[in-house]
């Protein structure tokens, strides 16, 4: 018996060994390319910047075409579901055959989903064009997270809170441009936005050529490389069933707030459309300060920590926003969005080096699972309100991070990390 504990014991430790060689490794073959990762980092902004003006508008398209709230949810979960499910493939193929230019590419599909949504005039032509706009973010995120890594140097974690506050800074500025450029002057003002699209497509040339010769440079040290894994099959499986688990619970609660929030102030406080999607910038700001916060808290004091305290720990002002003022909501919901935000760099760092030959993959899934669970949780949410109220919807929806208690199942990667 104490045979076989002392051969676990020596395996655990040269896995542990293999996985942290191998990322040294990794990180002294080249310096971190911090001019790249701003670029990708503004692109992810503007991409997601354009992203997030389809909830904000959505209070004109309801008045404008008498939508119900079960017909918004459908738009969200269209747009949604149409990133979600062509991630994980875009990312497995990119880990296969990296395509540098596909990153302008996908930018092209948002610009032609952006012009169609300003004009469109049927249901099923909003339909058609916030799919498009999806069809460019499946491809964006998978191949950008992937280029991130590669000009990383080693520093994935830096790498991943660098370009993911660039996503959430763009999901906190749409909603306000939206307020200030589209709510004056209706629907067609939306084109303005295809001006965002052109200059993320043309910064992500800039990024495609210098991923083509970066690739060239590492390609033959990526196949001689040997990642290893610090943990059994049996316990990465395990692990990836709790952080989708934690994903639903996350992703679900902020589908809640980015597409419901406006209509719960408006409802409860009577406010307009206009301080609606101001109390929304707020929390969508708070969001993407939480995003760089925890990527560096997840370095410093463990991922799976982290993990724990930014979706459990943002429980207890989720459960009081319903139950208060309009001024003490916002600030709860603020707190909620800087808390709850901050699993998400390291749940992917975290997802990475439980397979880290698979990064465009990993990626792709949970960036996927991330836009399809908020798809069906706006689709869900919007049916309930339909059927019970808007305020009661948040008084569900603030159960959720309760379910962050899971993560103390999670395996602790920290002895191998370190």
């Amino acid at each position: 018996m104490k045979t076989d504990n002392k051969a676990a014991t020596a395996a655990s430790k040269t896995d542990c060994h293999t996985a942290t060689t191998s990322a040294a490794t990794s990180g002294s073959a080249s310096r971190t390319a911090f001019g790249i990762l701003l670029i990708i980092s503004v692109s992810h902004l503007l991409n997601d910047m354009i992203q997030s003006v389809i909830p904000a508008v959505y209070p004109i398209l309801k008045e404008k075409f008498g939508f119900t709230f079960t017909q918004i949810g459908l738009i969200t979960l269209v747009f949604q579901m149409t990133s979600s499910i062509l991630q994980p493939f875009t990312g497995l193929y990119a880990d296969r055959n990296p395509k540098p230019y596909s990153l302008s590419i996908g930018m092209c599909f948002t610009l032609c989903g952006l012009l169609l949504l300003s004009t469109s005039n049927t249901l099923a032509l909003i339909l058609l064009s916030v799919g498009l706009v999806g069809l460019g973010s499946s491809v964006f995120h998978p191949e950008a997270s992937r280029a991130a890594q590669l000009a990383s140097g080693g520093r994935k974690s830096l790498a991943q809170s660098i370009f993911q506050v660039g996503g959430n800074g763009g999901n906190a500025i749409g909603p306000l441009l939206a307020a200030a450029i589209v709510l004056p002057h209706g629907q067609g003002a939306i084109s303005w936005f295809a001006l965002a699209a052109i200059a993320a497509a043309l910064l992500l040339l800039v990024v495609g050529k210098w991923y083509s010769r970066s690739l060239t440079a590492t390609r033959s040290s990526e196949k001689n490389a040997s990642p290893g894994r610090p943990l059994s099959a049996r316990l990465v499986r395990r692990a990836l069933v709790i952080l989708v688990i934690l994903l639903f619970s996350k992703y679900f609660f902020t589908a809640s707030m980015t597409s419901y929030f406006t209509f719960f102030l408006m409802d409860k406080f009577a406010l307009d459309v206009k301080s609606s999607q101001l109390c929304l910038f707020a929390y969508l700001a708070a969001f993407a300060a939480g995003t760089v916060i925890g990527g560096a808290l997840g370095d410093r004091f463990g991922r799976k920590r982290i993990i724990l305290i930014s979706i459990l720990g943002a429980a207890p002002f989720a459960l009081a926003m319903p139950h208060l003022s309009i001024g003490w909501t916002v600030i709860m919901a603020a707190i909620t969005g800087f808390i709850i935000a901050s699993a998400f760099p390291s749940i992917i760092v975290y997802a990475t080096e439980l397979l880290p030959d698979r990064v465009g993959m990993i990626s792709g899934v949970f960036f996927g699972l991330m836009f399809g669970i908020g798809g069906l949780g706006s689709a869900f949410f919007g049916w309930l309100a339909d059927h019970t109220s808007i305020e009661f919807i948040f008084r569900i929806s603030s159960l959720l991070p309760l379910i962050g208690i899971i993560a103390l199942w999670l395996p602790d990667l920290g002895k191998c990390q370190k």
